[in-house]
């Protein structure tokens, strides 16, 4: 339970100091941010519950107002931004991400790879796309085909989450308790 605990405070703090890494602009204009990597890697690492309540610790710390989202963001505000679905969505992510590392019998970075991907983008997209379209006041398509423009950039995060959980699992095969 203790190790559980400190795993949990341990990647709300690692999502938090994501948040911080300055924003990489890809040669098309678009920036990536690596604050959804932390998310994806709650998942991969911890495993889906454990990963979930990390998420929401952290999503906790924002709302108290601790500006800990990507650009120095924090407080009860955010939660009525266009980026609302995707904070929502969060814990969500990091729940089917650690669901599928948990579930799937394949070797640990192609798990961990198709975890990021169902968890930290299908699903985080699935919850962000709705939010977008609500408070921009777009159709579904549009809010979709606004966002398309991160997907390069999430697909970068996910093949890192797979080579960094896939390294866990080689350095510390007791440190990656989505498959403990």
């Amino acid at each position: 339970m203790e190790r559980s605990l400190s795993h949990i405070a341990l990647f709300a703090a690692l999502i938090a100091v994501l948040g911080f890494v300055p924003q990489i602009m890809l040669p098309f204009g678009v920036p990536i941010t690596a604050q959804s990597l932390g998310i994806m890697l709650c998942g991969t690492v911890l495993g889906s519950k454990r990963g979930a309540l990390a998420v929401l610790l952290f999503l906790a710390l924002v709302a108290i107002g601790l500006p800990l989202l990507s650009g120095g963001r924090g407080g009860l505000g955010v939660f009525a931004s266009p980026t609302v679905g995707f904070l929502i969505g969060f814990p969500m992510a990091a729940f089917v991400a650690g669901l599928v590392v948990e579930r799937s019998r394949a070797g640990v970075g192609l798990s961990a790879g198709i975890g990021a991907f169902v968890g930290g983008v299908i699903v985080l997209y699935a919850f962000g796309i709705p939010g977008l379209a609500l408070m921009l006041d777009k159709s579904l398509p549009e809010a979709a085909l606004m966002i398309t423009v991160f997907l390069p950039g999430d697909l970068i995060k996910v093949v890192l989450a797979a080579l960094i959980t896939q390294g866990i699992a080689r350095m510390r095969p007791d440190a990656l308790l989505s498959r403990a």
